[in-house]
């Protein structure tokens, strides 16, 4: 069983207008609303490719109760800590003659330690029965910094791999307390590291204990590093579409190999390309297409190269 963890979840709502011009008034059709947090994508994709799931996060306030309601429809296996605080917001506005999306988060409101503990407990109760854990998403502004160590600890006593994608300090402590994979992109990584060549600040994370870091580089793929190599994968040519979850879909093409035993690079950063690349073509986080297999046919994958990237 593959549980998820999301420390920070959201309400996504998702507006689409014909342009979008700032200072401008815009008519839409009614949006689409839905339980997000990059956690619960990862719970989403891996329920949907048959995996065995079970996404654990908070929720509250009237904002919270329309989350905990489309979680329910949605079939995802969940369990929810009741939280004093509103379930944060991310709105999407989708400009439908460029493409592009823009994205307003809010930023969320930190749980009281009891309902923190809460949290913790759900997922001691729950680790029995995993076979890999995953920790997604940012963490809300004043969350305890002893947070993420300690579910990555209580994830390696019960001897299960840890899988993590979060950015800014918080990546570097998720390497510190022993996480097994981390899933960054090219901008959280020299955020967090200070290191603006992808591999080396890749390798920092591999001499802090990590065993491999799964690097998304947008349109140019995504990198592989572990102690003894550095795989590039990359699609013949770019897609367009909606990146948004992209990567949280990468994250959960690992996990599921991961629940399955597998561990060779090679194999979970082609199905993890092939997987994001898939959500691009999606409208909505948390799903992919059904022409993943097809995409993964598609990918080139070698020896990473500097003068790949542009």
């Amino acid at each position: 069983m593959i549980l998820t963890v999301t420390p920070n979840p959201a309400l996504d709502l998702t507006w689409r207008v014909d342009h979008l011009v700032v200072g401008a008034t815009h008519r839409a059709d009614a949006g689409a609303s839905r339980a997000g947090g990059k956690g619960l994508n990862v719970a989403r994709v891996a329920h949907a490719q048959g995996a065995e799931v079970v996404a654990v996060t908070t929720a509250g306030g009237r904002s919270g109760a329309e989350f905990s309601a489309e979680l329910s429809a949605s079939g995802v296996p969940h369990a929810l800590v009741e939280v004093a605080g509103a379930t944060r917001q991310s709105i999407a506005i989708v400009d439908e003659q460029l493409g592009d999306t823009t994205i307003v988060n809010e930023r969320g409101v930190n749980p009281s330690d009891a309902e923190w503990a809460a949290l913790l407990a759900e997922v001691v109760d729950r680790l029995p029965a995993a076979s890999v854990l995953v920790i997604s998403g940012s963490l809300p502004p004043g969350a305890p910094a002893p947070l993420l160590p300690v579910l990555i600890g209580v994830g390696r006593d019960a001897g299960v791999p840890v899988i993590v994608d979060t950015s800014g300090p918080a990546l570097l402590a998720a390497a510190d307390a022993g996480a097994s994979v981390l899933k960054p992109n090219a901008a959280e990584l020299v955020e967090a590291t200070g290191i603006a060549d992808p591999v080396a600040g890749a390798r920092s994370l591999i001499e802090r204990g990590v065993e491999l870091v799964l690097l998304s580089l947008g349109a140019e793929g995504m990198l592989a590093v572990t102690s003894s190599a550095v795989l590039h994968a990359r699609l013949d040519a770019p897609l367009a579409g909606n990146p948004t979850g992209a990567g949280d879909a990468g994250v959960a093409a690992c996990a599921v190999l991961f629940a399955e035993g597998e561990r060779d690079p090679e194999r979970l950063l082609r199905r993890a390309t092939a997987w994001s690349a898939a959500a691009v073509l999606m409208p909505l986080a948390g799903e992919i297409s059904e022409s993943w297999s097809a995409l993964e046919q598609r990918l080139t994958v070698r020896p990473y190269e500097q003068k790949d990237t542009a």
